[in-house]
């Protein structure tokens, strides 16, 4: 048997078999294992499970069952609404499952669901593949793929759930399964998309890319003055341009960072993020009329591994701070659209609230949606807004703001995102109109079969039917 220290004050048995660390609120390690990326949740689970490998998860599934302990499943622990943890229960922490094994003439890769996006690049960049991957590298695999899936490569590849082959998958119940087109095939299919509704993943197999290693991206920071006609000459180029390029627009506070000039750090601002997944003379070609428009206060563009693109924008969101994320897809983006957004943005309290505007189409537009769960509504565009905050006194003015904003912008909305994106005090409504009531149904069909108890309720839930009374 494996000794736990700290739960509930006693020290437990655990099932036979667990090789992992088991934390509990004793272990001098408790307080770094249970934080999470979003500052706003402070969980403090009965035990933390550090898991290496579908036997561990399979161990703790079985304690948590003869405990009636409520379980969370953490990844990178990124989850916006919170669910990577939980009060009082067990967190089935995958991280330290950091295989990866990749098959270079095949061009496909098998892939712990511990690893983050900044190591499985750094492992694929190796042999210059890539998949589309977090536009924040420390955001965990596993969680991303499931239930997002959105990166610079998704005009070029399409979503990270579009190049998922198979996973690994310990049910409920404890089966260890896999899940592929030849064998699950409909348990797969809920995977791309369906979130961790249905078990722990524990490995992801993709499809990999040519991808770099060196590519052509960066930023350009202009004064939010710039702000409405650099919109509108960024829809102008992005909508006829190549798959390969990609990025967005953003409106944000000028940071206090060395690059930015000291007399306009603090000041509202707006810039372009740019990538170009193909050759990097050819993506600094294609961005020329970007790169020399207007008097930027930055600009930080050129050649750079892809492994930097991708670490690009995570020093504006650091480890630790309070989040609330809104995210929809816009059915079109005319000028008023763009001049709502703008004009709607200067309420933020808080320094480090983010818009971003980023371009879909490409490959997304030819995705084959009946091969997975997830909802691409074949929007040109999608807007991520991240209201960030480190002083509590403006996180309630803060979340407010940010609903505003999204009722502002609702009269271009298609009322769908992805599952990730969802926040919390959305309810199931919102999740099933992002979903479409057929597709709904079907994971609700899943769900019954692989989780009929809804052990697996921490995350954007799908409910099982409810069981017949008699």
């Amino acid at each position: 048997m494996t000794q736990v220290a700290g739960h509930q004050g006693k020290t437990r048995d655990l099932l036979a078999g667990f090789a992992g660390e088991l934390i509990g609120p004793d272990h001098p390690g408790y307080g770094r294992a249970r934080t999470l990326f979003n500052g706003m949740f402070d969980r403090r689970p009965a035990l933390i499970a550090r898991c290496t490998g579908p036997a561990d998860v399979q161990a703790a599934l079985a304690y948590a069952r003869s405990r009636g302990l409520v379980v969370a499943v953490r990844g990178g622990g990124h989850s916006f609404p919170g669910y990577s943890s939980c009060d009082g229960g067990i967190v089935i922490d995958t991280s330290p499952m950091k295989r990866a094994d990749i098959d270079v003439a095949g061009r496909t890769g098998r892939f712990g669901a511990g690893l983050t996006w900044g190591e499985l690049d750094a492992a694929t960049q190796a042999h210059g593949l890539a998949v589309t991957g977090g536009r924040v590298s420390h955001t965990g695999v596993a969680g991303f793929t499931l239930a997002s899936g959105s990166g610079w490569l998704e005009r070029k590849y399409g979503t990270a759930a579009e190049s998922l082959l198979a996973a690994q998958i310990v049910t409920a119940d404890g089966r260890v399964l896999r899940a592929s087109t030849s064998k699950h095939a409909e348990l797969l299919w809920g995977l791309k998309g369906g979130g961790g509704n249905f078990g722990v993943v524990t490995e992801l197999e993709f499809r990999l890319h040519p991808v770099g290693p060196v590519i052509f991206g960066g930023m350009i920071m202009h004064p939010r003055a710039a702000a409405k006609q650099l919109g509108r000459l960024y829809r102008d180029f992005i909508e006829q341009a190549p798959d390969e390029l990609s990025g967005g627009f953003a409106l944000f506070t000028a940071p206090s960072k060395e690059f930015v000039p000291r007399q306009v750090r603090g000041k509202p601002a707006c810039g372009l993020t740019i990538f170009s997944a193909g050759d990097p003379a050819e993506g600094e070609k294609a961005f020329r009329p970007l790169l020399h428009w207007g008097q930027p206060w930055v600009r930080r563009a050129g050649p750079m591994p892809y492994t930097e693109m991708q670490r690009l924008i995570d020093p504006e969101h650091p480890w630790g701070i309070s989040v609330y994320a809104k995210n929809d897809y816009l059915h079109q983006l005319p000028g008023q659209a763009i001049d709502t957004m703008i004009d709607a943005f200067r309420a933020p309290r808080s320094p480090f609230t983010h818009l971003y505007l980023c371009p879909l189409g490409g490959a997304l537009a030819r995705s084959d949606r009946s091969a997975m769960a997830q909802s691409l509504p074949g929007a040109p565009w999608t807007y991520y807004l991240l209201a960030q905050w480190w002083d509590p006194a403006v996180a309630s003015p803060e979340i407010a703001w940010a609903r505003r904003f999204m009722d502002t912008m609702r009269q271009w909305s298609v009322d769908k995102a992805p599952a990730n994106f969802i926040a919390a005090d959305e309810g199931t409504g919102r999740l099933r109109s992002s979903y479409g009531n057929q597709t709904f149904d079907r994971l609700v069909a899943l769900k019954n079969n692989y989780d009929p108890g809804n052990v697996f309720a921490l995350n954007p839930n799908i409910p099982p039917s409810p069981t017949p009374t008699r």
